[in-house]
């Protein structure tokens, strides 16, 4: 696949299956990661790849935080199953670092940068991915659970597999649109 047609067909795969990716296209999605505009050079971002039993104990996580979160129990149920949607789920966190040119925010969207080159990745090599927030991307048992620090960031979840369909492509949007001059 081309450069073009990558950014302009790319879109989420909400419908993953084994396998998830194997070592060398991993790799090839955590290097086209570390590729992002990185102003500083301060890599803020970590990468927790869950796969396997990984998998469980995310599901773990997320029922334990739902639980103290006083969820009920369809609520409960769906935290544990969030996980298996994906063969792989790769939590990227933007880890932030005090510096006189770079703010949190640069580094923020850095991390958001990384999630969005390692989805392109996916649909590149003939994986799907698809990107995904949500209230545990924001709880902090879930943040003490991965042993995140305080001012760490979870920026989505990046569930990683192999298209269960062939889904349609969607119309192409004109950037056009949201553009204008000065």
């Amino acid at each position: 696949m081309d450069a073009k047609q990558l950014l302009l067909t790319r879109q989420s795969t909400p419908r993953l299956v084994a396998p998830a990716p194997n070592d060398e296209q991993l790799t090839f999605l955590l290097d086209a990661a570390a590729r992002v505009p990185d102003h500083g050079a301060l890599t803020p971002w970590e990468f927790i790849i869950a796969v396997d039993d990984g998998l469980a104990k995310l599901a773990d996580i997320f029922v334990a935080a739902a639980n103290a979160q006083g969820a009920d129990d369809a609520m409960i149920t769906k935290a544990g199953n969030m996980p298996y949607r994906a063969p792989m789920v790769i939590t990227v966190v933007a880890k932030t670092q005090q510096h006189d040119k770079v703010p949190a925010i640069e580094q923020h969207i850095a991390a958001g940068c990384a999630t969005m080159a390692m989805q392109q990745a996916a649909f590149a090599i003939g994986l799907g991915a698809v990107w995904r927030s949500g209230d545990f991307a924001f709880n902090a048992d879930v943040n003490n659970a991965l042993g995140l620090a305080a001012d760490d960031q979870i920026v989505g979840f990046l569930y990683v597999g192999t298209p269960a369909v062939v889904a349609p492509t969607k119309p192409l949007k004109s950037g056009q649109q949201f553009a204008r001059y000065l």
